[in-house]
């Protein structure tokens, strides 16, 4: 079944309003007609099953048939900050990361990051970063789609992590699988999680530095050296399996 996100103000009177992008998609791509069944969410917990009533090209009408809270949202919000990797791996970094419950997704310019964007192409990159968190939040059935934040700075990343309450970086240098564990087995659910994902050069010896002052612990992932692109997925995997509840 489809799933489409709306604004709290569409939903009235028991009816809700679809309207922008997703009318086309619902009228000229998957061709759906009056009586035919979707899902709705509007960012909380409520996720709302419909039938449409009518459509044309400006809105979709439709009824709500039934309301239930299916929590399919992680306890804990997990805040992904990924240095940009070359290529177009950050696609593939976002769809994972909002597959694998990942809250928001903030790409991080380090020092050490192949991939260089003036201003004009960091708004393009992120416009259309965006566009890939919202189609994987649908295809996973997230009852949010997860913001990817403008490209930051590793000091602005560092500086907007100061309210997180746990926050980790995967560093290939870090020993310890013991301490490892017991950090991550420590995480509450609800608290909230900054994960820090290094580029293909790694992290530059000062800036974990700078990460361990703004309070952030040095984790390991394992014996392997991982791609930047694997590692953020093998910090949400462990994390999700960790705080997924019942």
């Amino acid at each position: 079944m489809f799933r489409f996100f709306v604004e709290q103000e569409q939903i009235n009177d028991g009816q809700v309003v679809i309207i922008g992008e997703d009318v086309n998609h619902i009228r000229n791509v998957l061709r759906m007609k009056p009586g035919e069944t979707v899902l709705i969410a509007a960012g909380d917990d409520w996720e709302y099953t419909c039938d449409i009533l009518a459509l044309d090209e400006n809105q979709v009408l439709l009824k709500i048939t039934d309301a239930q809270k299916p929590g399919k949202e992680l306890p804990s919000r997990i805040y992904l900050f990924q240095c940009l990797p070359k290529g177009d791996k950050m696609e593939t970094v976002i769809q994972k990361a909002v597959e694998l419950g990942a809250y928001e997704v903030i790409p991080v310019a380090s020092k050490r990051c192949i991939m260089k964007l003036d201003e004009k192409k960091k708004k393009t990159k992120v416009n259309r970063w965006n566009g890939i968190a919202e189609s994987a939040a649908k295809q996973s059935k997230r009852m949010i789609i997860p913001e990817v934040h403008a490209v930051l700075s590793f000091k602005e990343a560092l500086r907007y992590a100061a309210d997180i309450d746990v926050k980790l970086l995967p560093y290939e240098n870090a020993e310890g699988m013991a301490g490892t564990r017991r950090l991550l087995e420590g995480i509450a659910p609800g608290q909230s999680v900054a994960v820090m994902i290094g580029p293909e050069g790694g992290f530059d010896p000062a800036e974990v530095e700078e990460a361990a002052e703004a309070g952030f612990s040095a984790i390991t992932l394992g014996k392997r050296i991982l791609r930047t692109e694997t590692a953020g997925m093998t910090a949400l995997s462990i994390l999700m399996y960790h705080l997924e509840q019942d």
